[in-house]
């Protein structure tokens, strides 16, 4: 298995993540149950870490915002700002669609309706 070779070489440096491994594989395996284009994803998490990192930038200029409904116009204009610049498309859309209604047509149906 990929997870005891990882173990041999790097155990001595690095010995609580494989042990994490290994005590969590019924819960990371789960990943592995879905195909590439749904995995790939999962795991790419640059588009929301730079939004949010734009959010955290914005927002970081004010000190005090009077009102909580404040806050959340200036995160909406903030959000429209950051969203506009985006103009790129995925290829592969319609397969990944597809996968995701596979695996998640409930959670779907749900949040469309």
């Amino acid at each position: 298995m990929g997870l005891d070779s990882f173990s041999e070489k790097w155990d001595s440096k690095y010995p609580t993540i494989s042990k994490s491994w290994y005590e969590n594989w019924a819960t990371l395996s789960t990943y592995f149950k879905y195909p590439d284009e749904v995995r790939k994803i999962i795991y790419t998490t640059n588009t929301v870490e730079g939004f949010n990192r734009q959010l955290r930038k914005d927002t970081k200029n004010k000190a005090v915002f009077p009102t909580d409904d404040s806050l959340l116009k200036m995160l909406y204009l903030a959000a429209m700002d950051i969203t506009r610049k985006w103009t790129g498309h995925r290829q592969d859309w319609g397969k990944i669609i597809a996968q995701l209604f596979i695996y998640f047509e409930e959670q779907i149906n749900t949040i469309l309706n």
